[in-house]
């Protein structure tokens, strides 16, 4: 499988497509205005505690106050409340916590009241990003997460990632935390982390120890609802957890960006680092690599599949709902029930790239084409969960009701992607009705006018549709010729293929489209 990473940056944020074998599966937006990431730790100041949720609302900065259940408080929070106060008070000089006593684990089945009270400043994590109308989720059983393993304060416990399976290899990599490890911090190891050695697990460890010791150095001057720790930009956090030798490119059309990139990949795979390429060509990224044919192929309410058939993908408040139609996909009775197999076996590949592309979270509901084979049930039963493996979300699947529907739960951690990919015609601005075709060559050239003599641009560019511009290409005396004649400079004609049959646009020398 190889896999592609495309990178499309913008003075807004970034887009970031993941391609598995030139398909996209992944889509990610980084708005340069989101400051609330999963795995930002905040200094936290209790507003209001709610006994009948058994949770307490969080003031972290946000417009509306962050939420923070009893059980999300973790077994230690005792203890780094106790930090928290000694640290800001001063009592406590240390950033490791070699010399800090560890209070005991609060009660599981205990009353948040217990432990919180109104105006008490807690650090706490960002566990799911604003959906929403809703505020963040929060955490306060802190984890720093590396690329091959998670720190995780006030414990002793040393976990493996189940995905490693040998236990010669589980009893290596923990021998190999236990000689390193930090007193009072427990470690959790990474599935990437199978067959690496000594010096790979202590470096990545001591990054991880030195943005504690960071975030114990901010601790004592940091203002209540201010951030402590930031979690790594979303380009980052995608490498670290994903990046492995089946990455063949990774391109990026800013260079600041790039440089960053580069350095990092150096960082935690120097391997790799050639993998990591500057886009310097005219067209934009995601045109030149065919991601934004992708993306509007991919998105809205209906999803067209290779063989005929096609999904009707509706979103609601409570779940998402997913509906299999066979489309002009025909068969003959007798192989009905083969035909109606193929269809659902395709049609389960696209929705596990859908939700992976969606990032769609909560509970999806599938309906199916009815089969009536058991055996063909249970086969696509366990194609689906084999498709669903690639997804790093954590996910449940439910066997086929009697009814032919299959469950999903989805992990949700940030706003589902939405893109629309419905279009107003730039044309007629939806009315339904546009100016006359005869007029359109009028239009353009009493924009010439203006342009040209009464703005006195030199070296435009005129982008038109590929209809329109071998019109006005035609012929040895053409179109071109008779304005280059008329106003004493050649104009430049392009095309652009997504643009509607009367669309028209200007560009500068600097290629700047020129407003009218």
């Amino acid at each position: 499988m190889i896999k592609e990473l495309i990178i499309d940056s913008t003075p807004n944020g970034a887009t970031i497509a993941l391609l598995q074998d030139k398909q996209l599966v992944e889509l990610h937006k980084e708005q340069a205005t989101n400051n609330y990431t999963v795995g930002d730790i905040y200094l936290g100041r209790i507003k209001k505690i709610m006994p009948g949720l058994n949770a307490a609302f969080v003031d972290v900065g946000y417009e509306k106050d962050a939420f923070l259940h009893y059980l999300d408080l973790g077994p230690q929070v005792q203890s780094l409340l106790k930090l928290t106060k000694q640290v800001r008070s001063g009592g406590y000089q240390s950033k490791l916590l070699d010399n800090f006593k560890l209070e005991a684990d609060i009660n599981k089945s205990g009353k948040i009241s217990e432990v919180l009270t109104k105006n008490q400043l807690i650090p706490v994590q960002i566990a799911k990003e604003p959906i929403s109308t809703k505020g963040p989720r929060l955490s306060s059983d802190l984890s720093i997460a590396g690329r091959y393993v998670v720190l995780v304060p006030f414990s002793e416990a040393i976990s493996i990632s189940k995905k490693i399976k040998s236990n010669t290899e589980r009893n290596r990599l923990r021998k190999i935390v236990e000689s390193i490890k930090p007193k009072h911090f427990g470690v959790i190891i990474r599935t990437v982390s199978e067959g690496k050695g000594v010096i790979e697990m202590q470096q990545d460890l001591l990054d991880l120890i030195s943005k504690w010791e960071t975030f114990i150095t901010r601790l004592p001057a940091i203002e209540p609802s201010k951030k402590a720790l930031g979690e790594i930009d979303r380009t980052s956090t995608l490498l670290r957890d994903i990046l492995n030798p089946d990455f063949q490119h990774i391109y990026v059309n800013d260079n600041s960006i790039y440089e960053e990139i580069r350095s990092y990949v150096h960082q935690i795979s120097p391997d790799l680092e050639n993998i990591v390429r500057l886009h310097k060509h005219k067209d934009p990224i995601f045109e030149h690599y065919g991601v934004d044919k992708q993306i509007k192929g991919a998105f809205g309410k209906t999803v067209n599949l290779a063989g005929g058939a096609y999904l009707v993908i509706e979103h609601t408040e409570a779940l998402h709902v997913i509906d299999v139609n066979s489309g002009n996909r025909t068969a003959n009775k007798e192989n009905q029930e083969e035909n109606a197999f193929q269809v659902n076996k395709e049609a389960a590949r696209e929705i596990a790239r859908q939700l992976r592309l969606r990032d769609m979270g909560g509970i999806v509901v599938i309906d199916f084409i009815d089969m009536h084979k058991p055996n063909n049930r249970k086969d696509l039963f366990d194609f689906l969960r084999n498709e669903m493996s690639h997804d790093r979300a954590k996910h449940t699947i439910l066997p086929p009701s009697k009814f032919g529907l299959v469950q999903i739960t989805r992990q949700r951690v940030r706003p589902e992607m939405n893109i629309v990919t419905s279009e107003v015609c730039p044309t007629c601005h939806g009315t339904g009705t546009i100016r006359p075709t005869i007029l359109l060559l009028d239009d353009i050239e009493n924009n010439f006018n203006y342009i040209l003599v009464e703005q006195n641009e030199k070296n435009i560019t005129l982008i038109v549709h590929p209809y329109i511009e071998a019109y006005i290409k035609k012929g040895l005396v053409n179109r071109q010729w008779k304005w280059y004649f008329k106003y004493g400079q050649w104009i430049k004609v392009k095309t652009n293929p997504s643009y509607q049959i009367t669309e028209f646009h200007f560009f500068s020398s600097k290629d700047e489209e020129i407003k009218l």
